[in-house]
């Protein structure tokens, strides 16, 4: 049994002083005294909130941030990057994975994330074959999250087609393609290596309705459910305006309505992204208990357009955010994002507050905590006894939380930067951050740098 105490701590029913909390051997909260001394436990000081999910990663991407920032000759788009990004992915091999994994995965850490759903989708080799070990790439994150401590649900992707209607792939994402029996096998893999894995879950990620039939979405839904039960599915719809206009001529309706109409969509659900909604659609997501995970410093780094949060939330919908393409890694700039970005459209302020008098970043970052949890299929996102014990400790001393309390710190920690204020950072009931460093950090920025200068040579 661990017990730590904190001097203030973010409950479910408020800020509470003097807090102390007792954590099992398997990672879990057993125990949450306010009020009580510090003897016998663990002083870590600063103000305690329940650590964030991070819902949507590709981590092979981080090692590409500021690589795609010049203008094309007829201009540029998310489907320019996109051809960048092929260009890119050719060059990195497993080691390149893990390595670049392994980094990001430590400044997910350091900024406040407890846990990662990480997007997989870099399957096989450059020549578009398997390895050796078809799951080699998907182990090598699972190595990574295993070197840095960080919560893993690992999603392989599932991407059979180039676009709308079955069109086929084209060379340049051979190293993404499975078909159904190939996919359920990977799952399998995964799941017999690694179901029983403390902190690790897998899910299903079809890789949006662009890349998947209808009856192939159906049939790997039936073969996850029998493999992993229950399991989360994460999805990409609606990211770009162009996906959808797509949509629309293939099967008469807009991706979102689609899966509505066709699918039980339900709390496992991920809609990543959603961001082109129209009413009935945000009705519906709101509804369905499904969460949105929204990235809106890669949405807006892509010129996706702006997820209608003010609408959404209003509804009762759930989010938790990702930082996708990883051009930034920190919780606090998804959420000060989403907030300014409908501040921008509706020429107003503190739109996502929760009601008169709320505090916009404690409402907007508790929502993404349990949305985050909820996402990954990860039993964290509060302070409560049975949850996982995913916690992050802030700084009082750093210069923008001097002299703040309750609310106004964690308004401070999102909306007046810079800096990052996390001193320690505990995943399931382990204590990785200690004073704002990770215990092998030079370590594996060594072998991250090796990894960068391969691939700048390549």
């Amino acid at each position: 049994m661990v017990k730590l105490y904190f001097q203030k701590a973010r409950l479910p029913e408020g800020w509470a002083d003097d807090v102390r909390v007792e954590i099992d051997g398997t990672g879990r909260i057993v125990k949450v005294e306010s009020g009580s001394g510090a003897d016998g436990a663990i002083r870590l000081d600063g103000a305690c909130v329940p650590g964030v999910a991070n819902l949507h990663s590709h981590a092979f991407q981080r090692a590409m941030a500021g690589l795609t920032e010049f203008a094309g000759p007829a201009g540029d788009s998310f489907w320019t990057w996109r051809e960048r990004m092929y260009a890119f992915v050719r060059s990195v091999g497993p080691e390149e994975q893990e390595a670049i994994a392994t980094q990001l995965y430590v400044e997910m850490l350091k900024a406040g994330y407890t846990a990662v759903a990480e997007f997989h989708y870099l399957h096989h080799d450059t020549d578009g074959q398997p390895y050796a070990d078809t799951a080699e790439m998907a182990e090598r994150v699972v190595a990574a999250a295993d070197t840095v401590g960080i919560g893993l649900t690992l999603c392989p992707v599932l991407y059979a087609y180039g676009g709308f209607g079955a069109a086929p792939a084209d060379e340049h994402q051979r190293r993404f393609l499975h078909d159904r029996k190939s996919y359920a096998d990977l799952l399998a893999t995964l799941q017999q290596r690694h179901g029983r894995r403390p902190g690790f879950r897998i899910g299903v990620a079809p890789h949006s309705l662009r890349a998947v039939t209808p009856d192939l979405l159906s049939g790997v839904l039936d073969d996850a459910g029998s493999i992993a039960p229950g399991c989360p599915i994460h999805i990409h719809v609606a990211e770009q305006q162009r996906e959808v206009e797509a949509c629309v001529d293939s099967s008469g309706r807009r991706p979102i309505d689609f899966l509505l109409d066709e699918f039980d969509i339900d709390r496992r659900w991920c809609l990543v992204h959603a961001t082109h909604m129209e009413s009935q659609e945000v009705a519906g997501v709101a509804a369905s208990g499904a969460v949105a995970g929204i990235c809106p410093t890669t949405e807006a780094n892509l010129g996706d357009g702006i997820f209608p949060a003010f609408d959404y939330l209003g509804k009762g919908g759930r989010f938790g955010v990702g930082s996708d393409s990883h051009v930034t890694v920190d919780p606090a700039d998804e959420l000060r994002l989403l907030e300014y970005g409908q501040r921008l459209l509706r020429h107003e302020r503190n739109l996502l507050a929760g009601g008169t008098g709320g505090s916009t970043g404690e409402t907007l970052y508790l929502e993404a905590a349990g949305g985050g949890g909820q996402a990954l299929g990860r039993e964290a996102g509060a302070i409560v006894p049975g949850r996982l014990a995913d916690l992050v400790v802030l700084d009082t001393e750093a210069p923008h939380l001097v002299g703040r309390d309750h609310d106004a710190l964690l308004d401070s920690w999102i909306f007046a930067g810079p800096g990052r204020p996390v001193r320690h950072v505990i995943v399931a009931g382990r204590h990785i951050i200690r004073d704002g460093r990770h215990a092998d950090e030079q370590r594996i920025f060594e072998r991250f740098r090796a990894a960068m200068v391969r691939l700048a040579d390549a």
